[in-house]
């Protein structure tokens, strides 16, 4: 399976509590410079990059990042309001007309970008909620974020490319709207019912994980509905958004995600398998490198597995033989 990368792993790790980074000798530095660190340590363990607009790529920068790039591809754009305290109090799901306004016109310039990049456009609406009880006009709200995802869609399809959405229940807004899997669906079938089509999910593993949303269980679903888009891979302790090494916690969890991932062709139809990683005092590359490696074990265990007889089990709902089956597998 080919990969990706989010550039934001190499950056400085700012927290809320230390917002210079724990990593401050890498604010200043540009994009390309990221890039440039990212590929002359990664090499071909990461096949493509992906990026937030406009913060991290746009017009304005982008002959010097693929000239960093050395000829690896810019896989996803990102939507980057969250990073732009404008909409602290939502941008597409905004009550202002007029700050909603001007998110919807920079996140349609940031999916017609994508598009004339050959890439796909991922929402990520982490500001699209609210803090408090009794702070937001739901419905109203709701019907906002659809519509504006919506166009969002449309100006993709003028490229054939898809919009991928991607769910979290909270961080930076306390409660996000599109907070879990269901959310996401609730916006994808709302869209198709208006003839929008070219919609599917970008599975954060975290960010299911945060949700007790069993991977392997959703990768299935999705793959059966034709909306298995995207992976960001990594993985965490569950109560927030760790974005640590693939496979050091949930690992059996990751390995039935393998599992379903390889029923499902994921890879074969060109999807990546992307890295989210966000590691606040290791080393960046290495972090990467590890959690490419970590993969290929997973990977290569859920190969190892008699999926026929694994499958039989399944049938019969028994336990026992499945998990003998999945540490053989292992080595046991």
């Amino acid at each position: 399976m080919r990969t990706s990368l989010g550039i934001w792993a190499m950056g400085p790790m700012v927290t809320r509590f230390n917002p210079g980074g724990y990593k401050p000798e890498l604010a200043g530095r540009s994009t390309a410079e990221h890039v440039h660190t990212a590929v002359a340590g990664l090499g071909d363990m990461i096949d493509d990059y992906e990026f937030h607009y406009p913060q991290e790529l746009s017009d304005d920068n982008l002959d010097d990042v693929r000239g960093a790039l050395d000829g690896h591809g810019i896989y996803a754009i990102a939507s980057g309001l969250h990073l732009d305290n404008r909409f602290a109090r939502g941008g597409l799901s905004s009550p202002d007309d007029a700050i909603r306004a001007e998110a919807v016109r920079m996140t349609i310039e940031g999916a017609d970008f994508a598009g004339r990049l050959g890439a796909r456009f991922i929402i990520w609406p982490g500001i699209e909620g609210y803090n408090y009880p009794f702070q937001t006009p739901y419905a109203e709200s709701w019907s906002r974020l659809i519509d504006g995802i919506g166009q969002a869609a449309v100006k993709l399809a003028e490229h054939d490319q898809i919009l991928l959405l991607e769910h979290k229940n909270s961080e930076p807004a306390m409660k996000i709207h599109m907070g879990n899997i269901g959310m996401t669906l609730h916006v994808i079938h709302t869209l198709r019912a208006r003839g929008i089509d070219n919609v599917q999910v970008n599975m954060d593993w975290q960010h299911l994980i945060m949700n007790g949303e069993n991977l392997a269980e959703y990768a299935a679903l999705l793959a059966a509905e034709g909306l298995l888009g995207h992976q960001h891979a990594n993985s965490g302790w569950g109560t927030f958004d760790d974005d640590n090494m693939v496979g050091a916690t949930a690992f059996m969890e990751t390995l039935e995600l393998a599992v379903e991932l390889r029923r499902a062709g994921y890879g074969e139809r060109g999807e990546r398998l992307g890295f989210d990683l966000y590691p606040y005092t290791e080393e960046a590359v290495d972090v990467v490198r590890r959690s490419v490696l970590q993969w290929c074990f997973i990977d290569g265990a859920a190969g190892r597995i008699d999926d026929a007889s694994l499958r039989e089990a399944q049938q019969a709902k028994d336990a026992i033989r499945a998990y003998e089956l999945v540490y053989a597998a292992l080595g046991a």
